[in-house]
């Protein structure tokens, strides 16, 4: 479905400076190239794709992660379809290569999104030149918001943690999964949070979940903060207990992929458990994500689609066998954290402490 490539030439549409460095895509005009997660930290190896399919598929498969990534990771793939489509039924041909996209992964709201504005600009578009400019376009504005919004919610989040202004001390924290610049359009959510921290000299310990079956804390979010030079311990996700005990860390913070109008998140499975944990330690739980995350039109978490995957990703990593052949899995994704358990939830717009219907429907209507 691809052609891989070594490390070509940076091209991204963001410019602020705090998004150099590390990034999971890059837009070329003609072809969208994603950082491939799957094979981090042993080896950094970029694909080429130059179709909306080819797209669909990497997020399928997990080359790219994170709801921001695939939000825009698909409008690109948009753009694609876009330049490959011809004839008189071009505007078909785009349509199905949304639905295509649409039926990647089920979960990240970010995604359907994303492509709710990519289709209402095709539908504005009566000729084939001008879908494929405004498209691009339009996938291209959907990466520069995000890295806005990424910078925009690390100082909102620092204001809620009553530490943007006075003499404040250090704090440790602690994660879960990848929020970083490789879930996002760079910098990042939850990730961006601890980023601004470290900045501010205001971050003692950043304590990374290892976050299993895929493992994002240890292979993304652990190589990430090693390479900014960020304090951090990894830990197997058990551990989070005891850490919590020994009464250091003062925040878990973590992304979503999908907020509901009651302020339930689904975010990473064990997300749930250290809402619990966090709860019963007095330790403050912040979730961090865009605006794009919310989705208004579900009331509650029961109505949130958990994706569950294959089995063999419990069972086995990367061909070991950790589990006898063919033993059951339960293998969700996700799972949803009541918003009785949140303290805050921090979005590019704002913040809603202590999340209900109430405080949910004040910022987003």
């Amino acid at each position: 479905m691809n052609n891989p490539k070594e490390s070509p030439s940076l091209h991204t549409p963001c410019s602020d400076p705090r998004s150099a460095g590390t990034v999971a895509l890059r837009w070329q005009g003609a072809r969208l190239e994603l950082l491939d997660q799957r094979l981090l930290p042993a080896q950094e190896h970029w694909i080429t794709l130059e179709t909306a399919a080819g797209v669909a598929q990497s997020i399928h498969d997990m080359v790219v992660r994170g709801a921001p990534a695939i939000g825009i990771s698909a409008a690109y793939g948009v753009a694609l379809a876009a330049r490959k489509a011809e004839g008189d039924d071009w505007q078909t041909e785009v349509k199905m290569a949304i639905r295509e996209l649409a039926a990647s992964r089920p979960t990240a709201v970010n995604l359907f999104w994303a492509l709710q504005r990519m289709e209402r600009v095709l539908e504005g578009c009566a000729a084939l030149d001008e879908a494929r400019q405004r498209l691009e376009r339009e996938a291209v504005a959907i990466h520069e918001e995000d890295l806005a919004a990424n910078l925009a919610m690390a100082d909102h989040a620092l204001e809620a943690m009553g530490l943007s202004s006075g003499n404040p001390s250090p704090v440790s924290v602690l994660t879960h999964c990848n929020t970083g610049a490789l879930a996002t359009g760079g910098y990042g959510t939850a990730l961006g949070v601890i980023r601004r921290l470290h900045e501010k000299q205001l971050l003692k310990q950043v304590y990374a979940d290892e976050t299993r079956p895929w493992l994002q804390g240890s292979r993304l979010t652990a190589w990430e903060l090693v390479r900014d030079g960020i304090p951090v311990t990894l830990n197997a996700d058990g551990a989070a207990a005891a850490i919590l005990a020994a009464g250091e860390v003062r925040w878990i913070i973590v992304g979503a992929d999908r907020i509901t109008a009651n302020g339930d998140v689904a975010n990473k499975i064990g997300t749930y458990s250290l809402a619990v944990l966090a709860r019963h330690h007095k330790v403050g739980f912040m979730v961090v994500a865009p605006s794009s995350t919310v989705d208004m039109a579900l009331k509650s978490g029961a109505e949130i689609p958990i994706e569950e995957r294959d089995g063999k990703e419990v069972r086995e990593i990367r061909g070991i066998a950790l589990a006898p052949e063919g033993v059951p899995v339960f293998n969700p994704v996700f799972d949803v954290t009541p918003a009785n358990l949140i303290d805050l939830i921090v979005t590019e717009k704002g913040v809603v402490q202590n999340p209900g219907a109430s405080g949910m429907h004040g910022l987003f209507g």
